[in-house]
């Protein structure tokens, strides 16, 4: 009864707080990107609340349980990505004056070829970043009521879309900002009561010698998924739609800087705790699965407390659910509304509608595979796809139309044939498993070398306008160059 409770009260939060985003959204522009008017602090505690997923909450500690020392490197990687995004991409980035990824590919490359390509990949990643999300409500919610999964995946989705429509970014960025300090709240007090119950046992350790606590434990090609990983989670970070849409919010590129900044610091006081709840689990015994989280406090408390202490990690849990799927909503809705539908308000709520329905559908359909695995799947698209495409796009004035394209097309259909396979496909064993379960290693190079070799034997496809737009990207806050909201004009 506590866990429904807690549910029901982490829901309820949402939709008011939502609400309340609604009495200050008006225009377009605070639908899309809040007016740019959102402090590097709040700002940042809205990135932490989208940014930290179902993956976050539950899945690393999982994966912690199951395979050991090496998945270290997810946290690791999913916050060290945070410092190539400081230095590479967040200031130009808010610079540019877009209100979306595809918004900025076209005005560097000046061509519409290229923004409908990015559409395409932004709408892939969003969808595929969503699946999971509503896959784990729907595990979560089956585990603390016994409904079936549909019920609880069912349930994040419509509450999802009422908060978007309610009120767009400006709306989501108030529940985000709210949801990471939950989160961090779900996490961090049990753990607490948890530690003081394992410290009294003696503290218990992991037997000598156990395979758990070494490195390259549990797979069949372990350096070679390794190393995939943390080219995946490092690179991926920057082309997530739904993480970039947020520094359009700041007001300006120094803004830009220090909201990344704030988030490496809310994300590191993270991501220590779910590698703690899975080591707990290893030692207390508890079977490798994406429940941990919300098994380990009954487990190892117990009674009225322990009860209290998972209906807190449940509220959590489900305000990880929300923040990420409203953060991809927004950003996937964004897109289809500007690209397909003509923009506005109007087309924007459709938009959202949309966005929702078809990873519902897709996470009813799909095998299941762990959360983690699911979500770094779609950074290695991210990684393969928008990563290449914004590092040279900002920093190397020579990229073509031809390569940008042919960049997106190569690394990115790669990328998305690996996923599809793994997804869809049945388990396989060896190298096709390892190639196709974490294709970072191979996608990413492939696309960078598409991008620079087609965008050098093609010289004549460089924008005209290119040395106006770096200027554009790179010219110092200080100097108050005017910069306003980009608009398309290549349509």
């Amino acid at each position: 009864m506590s866990g429904i409770v807690a549910i029901v009260a982490s829901m309820l939060a949402a939709v008011l707080i939502g609400a309340f985003g609604l009495r200050m959204s008006r225009t377009t522009s605070d639908f899309y990107v809040a007016s740019r008017t959102v402090s590097p602090l709040w700002n940042a505690s809205a990135i932490g609340g989208e940014y930290l997923s179902a993956a976050s909450f539950l899945g690393v500690a999982g994966l912690i349980l199951t395979y050991g020392a090496d998945m270290l490197w997810l946290p690791v990687g999913w916050t060290g990505g945070y410092l190539v995004l400081l230095v590479l991409v967040s200031a130009p980035l808010r610079r540019s004056g877009a209100y979306t990824l595809p918004d900025f590919a076209e005005a560097r490359l000046e061509s519409m070829a290229v923004r409908r390509t990015s559409s395409v990949l932004v709408v892939l990643i969003g969808w595929l970043y969503l699946m999971p999300q509503f896959q784990s409500a729907g595990l979560v919610f089956r585990t603390v009521t016994g409904a079936p999964p549909w019920a609880g995946s069912l349930l994040v989705a419509v509450v999802v879309a009422a908060n978007v429509l309610s009120g767009g970014m400006r709306s989501i960025t108030f529940v985000q900002a709210f949801q990471y300090w939950l989160k961090l709240t779900a996490l961090a007090v049990p753990l607490v009561f948890m530690l003081i119950v394992w410290w009294s046992d003696g503290p218990r350790t992991l037997p000598p010698g156990d395979p758990w606590a070494l490195p390259l434990h549990g797979r069949e090609h372990p350096v070679y998924e390794t190393y995939s990983l943390i080219l995946a989670t490092f690179l991926g970070t920057m082309g997530l739609p739904h993480v970039l849409v947020r520094f359009y919010t700041n007001p300006d590129g120094r803004a830009a800087r220090r909201t990344t900044l704030v988030v490496l610091s809310l994300l590191g006081a993270f991501y220590l705790m779910p590698a703690v709840y899975g080591f707990l689990g290893r030692v207390y015994g508890l079977p490798a699965t994406d429940t941990v989280v919300i098994a380990l406090p009954g487990r190892l408390v117990g009674g009225a407390v322990g009860d209290l202490l998972t209906a807190l990690v449940t509220a959590g849990a489900f305000a990880a659910f929300l923040s990420t799927s409203s953060g991809l909503t927004v950003s996937v809705a964004g897109v289809i509304a500007q690209d397909l539908l003509g923009g506005g308000v109007r087309s924007f709520r459709f938009a959202t509608v949309l966005a929702t329905v078809v990873p519902l559908a897709l996470a009813g359909a799909a095998r299941s595979l762990p959360v983690a695995t699911v979500v770094g799947l779609a950074f290695a698209v991210a990684a393969s796809s928008f990563c290449p495409l914004l590092v040279l796009g900002i920093w190397w004035r020579r990229l073509t139309t031809t390569g940008a394209i042919c960049g997106l097309l190569v690394g990115g259909g790669l990328a998305c044939a690996a996923v599809l396979a793994t997804i869809v496909g049945g388990p396989r064993t060896g190298w096709p498993e390892a190639l196709l379960a974490e294709p970072a290693a191979w996608t990413v190079p492939v696309s960078f070398t598409v991008m620079v070799v087609v965008s050098l034997v093609t010289p004549g496809r460089v924008p005209r306008g290119v040395a106006r737009t770096m200027v554009r990207l790179h010219t110092p806050d200080t100097l108050n160059v005017d910069r306003g909201d980009w608009r398309p004009r290549f349509m």
